[in-house]
């Protein structure tokens, strides 16, 4: 398994930056990806993707959240997809290129819970 090679428990997530994926690997397995849940802040799993809302008080707060997000993104080169309403935001990443999950999803999902 992948996360023991890893040995995530000694790592912070925070402190990793997202690497390029241009697919050919496998997308993390249901251990892989339970293992990577519990190191993050109360993010969903959904099929292949993750998830969270995150709520605010009104429209601005909520779209300053979002342009930390998107810059937080570019400097990763990881972007999720963002849904934005009047108070809330829901997050949801997953790779693209391999269409499930990867250590860049919980890696940006660590540091967006952090802004």
């Amino acid at each position: 398994m992948r996360f023991k090679e890893l040995n995530i428990d000694k790592m912070k997530l925070t402190e990793k930056k997202c690497v390029p994926c241009e697919g050919g690997v496998p997308p993390f397995n249901p251990s892989e990806t339970e293992a990577y849940l519990k190191k993050v802040d109360n993010w969903n799993l959904e099929g292949n993707k993750i998830h969270k809302t995150y709520n605010f008080v009104n429209f601005g707060q909520t779209m300053d959240f979002v342009n930390k997000v998107a810059g937080l993104a570019e400097s990763e080169g990881h972007h999720p997809d963002m849904h934005v309403s009047y108070g809330s935001c829901k997050i949801i990443l997953w790779t693209h290129a391999i269409n499930g999950l990867s250590e860049n999803d919980f890696i940006l999902a660590a540091k967006i819970d952090r802004l």
